[in-house]
């Protein structure tokens, strides 16, 4: 297999914000991402979207600092965050900037620790608050995603999942990100749960100016959150733009493969196959 090769997918960059340019990871002889590139604007909302293999963690999991690329170049205002960090402070800074919320929260909280103690630790590795200034931040960030004092003494175990993810976003929201990357955040939970958390996250992005990453194989929820799209195949871009304009009038083969396999009124499974043959 062929080393994998930068390509040009970006929008006209800014100092500010994330700027990704011809990211590039390879396993053996499997290419897991292969010259992705895009533009995060501060507070702008843009969803990676592809089936399973399409490359969608492999590229946030170099953005965060979780694996290094082996080509390519990733910035945040201007700093370039590819290489290595050289010391414990420079991981830590990297860690505030960009943090993650993931799918399964119950696997991300510690389940002997209680809700507010698990916000305090973030606030305690990060901050110089004192201890009660930290208690004072910690009812405030659970307040800020809907969360008072019972959820504050509970366990996550005694939690629903929606209010787990609750306490995910405010331990994320702690260190005053500049990007949050939401991988599948919603994708566990009931629909009527999914709307009232993507309902949360579009009036923090409006207050606090966070830009997110929304990883998801669910066009539905891309139509709610994302400014753009960005789809991936194979580790590869196949269409970048305005999410309006790829889930209306998507013009690569795969994204209308994606949107024909979407159940709805109406809706053919056989174009989907038929579709997927066509690619295959």
């Amino acid at each position: 297999m062929p080393p994998c090769r930068r390509r040009d997918h970006t929008v006209t960059a800014t100092l500010n914000g994330l700027v990704v340019e011809g990211l590039c990871k390879q396993y053996g002889n499997h290419t897991a991402v292969d010259g992705v590139s895009f533009t995060l604007a501060p507070g702008a909302s843009l969803a990676l979207v592809g089936e399973s293999g399409s490359g969608k963690t492999t590229t946030v999991r170099m953005l965060v600092g979780l694996e290094r690329p082996d080509d390519g170049t990733i910035r945040l205002d201007g700093r370039d965050r590819s290489a290595r960090a050289r010391n414990r402070a420079e991981r830590l800074a990297r860690a505030r900037e960009i943090q993650m919320v993931f799918q399964d929260p119950y696997l991300s909280l510690d389940p002997r620790v209680g809700v507010a103690d698990c916000v305090d630790e973030v606030l305690r590795l990060h901050t110089e608050l004192d201890a009660a200034a930290r208690r004072s931040r910690v009812v405030e960030l659970l307040e800020q995603v809907g969360l008072g004092e019972r959820e504050a003494a509970a366990l996550p175990r005694h939690l629903s999942g929606g209010q787990r993810q609750r306490v995910a976003i405010a331990r994320a929201l702690a260190v005053q990100p500049r990007v949050l990357v939401l991988d599948e955040a919603v994708a566990a939970l009931d629909v009527s749960i999914q709307a009232q958390i993507l309902d949360l996250l579009t009036t923090i992005r409006r207050e606090e100016g966070i830009g997110y990453l929304f990883v998801t194989h669910d066009l539905a929820v891309v139509r709610h959150i994302a400014d753009e799209v960005l789809v991936l195949r194979s580790g590869r871009v196949v269409e970048a733009g305005p999410t309006a304009h790829v889930l209306d009038t998507p013009e690569h083969p795969y994204t209308r493969l994606l949107l024909d396999s979407v159940p709805r009124r109406g809706w053919d499974p056989d174009r989907a196959v038929a579709g997927r043959r066509a690619l295959d």
